[in-house]
């Protein structure tokens, strides 16, 4: 089938809109309609990856509705509503088997070759092969995705908030319910307000944390982040971290750390501030190059947890429809993590928002193919 699509051409150029070719679903794959999707900054910097595949469809946060199914497809049918997961597994190895999908290594290799899983695409341009990214594509009208990526959402979850669920929503509510595994009443700090750091902090809110500590840079971001349930904040560029977030323990320290920059310097400050018995979550990407450095003294009679997790520890058949009835209860808030809703001709004044410091980060910018008509 013939579909438009956002195309990276060229590393660090602006996205062409155009034409594509969308191959029918193989076994154990869906053909999902694209009816919103996020542009994450993760989509940016794929775009001045020069590791990225060319020509490659980028988009990784989406939703919408299952068009057809290939062969041996159980999870979903025709005309469910789906959030997307970028992360498929493959259900059979040690870590699917002990519920721990999120570690599974089957879709790396194709996420890195940029194909599906069985190491094709269903993608074409002009008779030549396009990329997947993601195993997702999602900055197309259709998409052809793993089933395992396919996590069918209630009816009345709108497709804007749904297709945030799929990324940051999930990582930072996993990284507190999840990974953390915050307990009613405790302390948190959470390191970076974005947009995983205030879903983190919502994570904490509805684990039922008595003092949850906002820590970040930009007052811009400490601001809103009261709005997702912050008690209490801390500008790191001001004062000391770890010493601010004992002041308001009673000297102890946080019961739960998570950090969500990916700065090492962040990290340590969380694992300092973090009491004794306590743990510290780090769910941002550091710096390959970079090395994490942690007072060795006393180190064993602290007894402290120092955890990285990745996407938030979360099983997506199993937390993407509690994040979405959450929602729907409104217990949890994702609206206002929609910053603006855009055409997908518009797509590249999105990513040069990237650029403006001065942006407001904590959301996303929403294409919904919907509006291409208007």
């Amino acid at each position: 089938m013939k579909m438009k699509a956002a195309v990276m051409t060229e590393i660090g150029k602006p996205l062409t809109i155009t034409e594509v070719e969308l191959a029918e679903p193989g076994a154990n794959e869906v053909l999902v309609k694209i009816e919103a999707t996020g542009v994450c900054h993760s989509d940016y910097n794929a775009l001045f990856d020069e590791t990225t595949p060319i020509p490659t469809i980028l988009g990784h946060e989406g939703a919408g509705i299952v068009v057809d199914v290939g062969p041996n497809v159980k999870t979903v049918k025709p005309g469910d509503r789906v959030a997307l997961s970028w992360v498929p597994f493959c259900g059979t190895c040690e870590f699917c088997q002990t519920g721990k999908v999120n570690l599974c290594e089957s879709a790396f290799g194709p996420m890195f070759s940029g194909t599906l899983l069985d190491g094709t695409t269903r993608l074409s341009m002009n008779g030549h092969k396009v990329y997947h990214n993601s195993l997702l594509s999602t900055f197309a009208e259709y998409t052809v995705v793993p089933e395992m990526s396919c996590v069918k959402l209630p009816d009345e979850m709108p497709f804007a908030q749904a297709s945030l669920i799929g990324c940051g929503v999930a990582t930072g509510y996993g990284a507190a319910v999840r990974a953390a595994e915050v307990t009613v009443g405790s302390t948190v700090a959470v390191f970076g307000i974005g947009g995983v750091g205030v879903n983190a902090i919502q994570g904490a809110r509805i684990a039922g944390a008595s003092k949850i500590i906002a820590c970040d840079l930009k007052e811009q971001n400490l601001e809103i982040a009261k709005k997702f349930g912050a008690t209490h904040t801390v500008n790191v560029g001001e004062v000391n971290a770890s010493e601010a977030l004992k002041e308001l323990t009673g000297g102890f320290g946080v019961h739960y750390a998570i950090d969500c920059t990916g700065n090492t310097n962040a990290a340590t400050s969380a694992w300092q501030g973090t009491r004794k018995g306590g743990t510290t979550v780090v769910i941002g990407a550091f710096n390959p190059k970079k090395e994490l450095a942690l007072p060795a003294g006393g180190f064993h009679r602290v007894g402290k947890i120092l955890k990285g997790s990745f996407y938030g520890d979360v099983h997506p058949f199993r937390d993407f429809p509690i994040i979405a009835q959450l929602y729907l209860d409104g217990k949890l808030e994702l609206d206002e993590l929609v910053l603006s809703r855009i055409r997908l001709q518009e797509i590249n004044q999105a990513f040069d928002s990237f650029h403006d410091h001065s942006c407001v980060n904590v959301g996303r910018t929403i294409i919904e193919f919907g509006r291409n008509s208007q």
